[in-house]
């Protein structure tokens, strides 16, 4: 997230200031991003039962999931095009430290955590508030504002993502929208109550709506010559698997496939496969850059 203070004479003292604003800048779009995309996740009282019984394994797992996700973000979508390797898991290291600040300051200002309460409890709520938080970093630090660094360097031509890369989008879209829901007793309650007839025709929505919304990107994007409809059909299903991907890995993180059966786990998958979807089919569009 930071910019290289030093120029081409190894002189630092002329571009100090404007890295320092850069950064700064560049720090600033990253809280925007977190609270935009995040902070209902954070007054949600099931973020905060999950901090105390989710166990530490599952909170690592957590935790690398969404640091794999930022790579991925930050390689095909991040702030800097010619970014290398290093200057990706930094940028990954540096949003996933902030996401967690974030939480923690937030959690405590809210009241949620204190010094009273036992490490492990205050652990557990900054890291589940803070995963999602991170990954809004993530997309606030690149999309806010894109644009309009030209003369910074900081932006520039990027060839559109590779499968690879759109998967990786998605992915990011669906979680940013699924951690907002997945946590709560209503999907459960939801999926427990609807009938197969009923399951079926939520599963053919989420698919058209998912094919609707790449449907029209075509006419924003390109002609209808350079892409055939079957790359919309192609494309729709990807964005359906990478939904239901994280669909299902959020709601094991939450514990909420504990004590039932597959039908029951895969009734709550499908009706939070609808928001989720579209969180996906969105993040192939609007998450990547312009």
């Amino acid at each position: 997230m930071g910019a290289s203070a030093a120029d081409d004479s190894g002189d630092t003292r002329p571009r100090r200031a404007p890295a320092v604003a850069r950064s700064l800048q560049e720090y600033g779009r990253g809280v925007a991003g977190g609270l935009l995309f995040s902070l209902p996740l954070l007054y949600t009282g099931e973020i905060w039962r999950a901090g105390v019984v989710l166990r530490p394994e599952r909170l690592l797992l957590g935790l690398a999931g969404v640091f794999i996700l930022l790579l991925g973000y930050n390689r095909h979508a991040g702030l800097r095009a010619d970014a290398g390797a290093l200057e990706v898991v930094i940028d990954s290291i540096e949003e996933l430290g902030l996401g967690l600040v974030l939480a923690a300051v937030l959690l405590l200002l809210l009241g949620r955590i204190d010094l009273a309460m036992p490490a492990s409890e205050v652990l557990g709520k900054v890291l589940v508030g803070g995963l999602a938080v991170a990954i809004g970093v993530s997309v606030g630090t690149a999309q806010l504002g894109a644009g309009g660094d030209d003369d910074s360097g900081m932006s520039g031509e990027r060839e559109d993502p590779s499968f690879v890369g759109q998967m990786a989008l998605a992915l990011c879209g669906a979680v940013l929208i699924a951690a907002n829901i997945a946590p709560t007793e209503e999907i459960p309650e939801i999926g427990g109550a609807l009938r197969e007839w009923a399951l079926l025709g939520l599963t053919a929505l989420t698919l058209g709506i998912g094919a609707l919304v790449l449907h029209f990107s075509d006419f924003v994007n390109t002609s209808a010559h350079e892409r055939p409809r079957v790359d919309v059909l192609v494309g729709s299903l990807a964005s359906y698997v990478a939904a239901i991907a994280a669909s299902a890995a959020l709601l094991w993180f939450f514990g909420r496939f504990d004590g039932r059966d597959l039908d029951a786990c895969l009734a709550q998958v499908i009706v939070l496969g609808l928001p989720t979807a579209i969180g996906a089919s969105a993040g192939r569009l609007l998450l990547q850059p312009r």
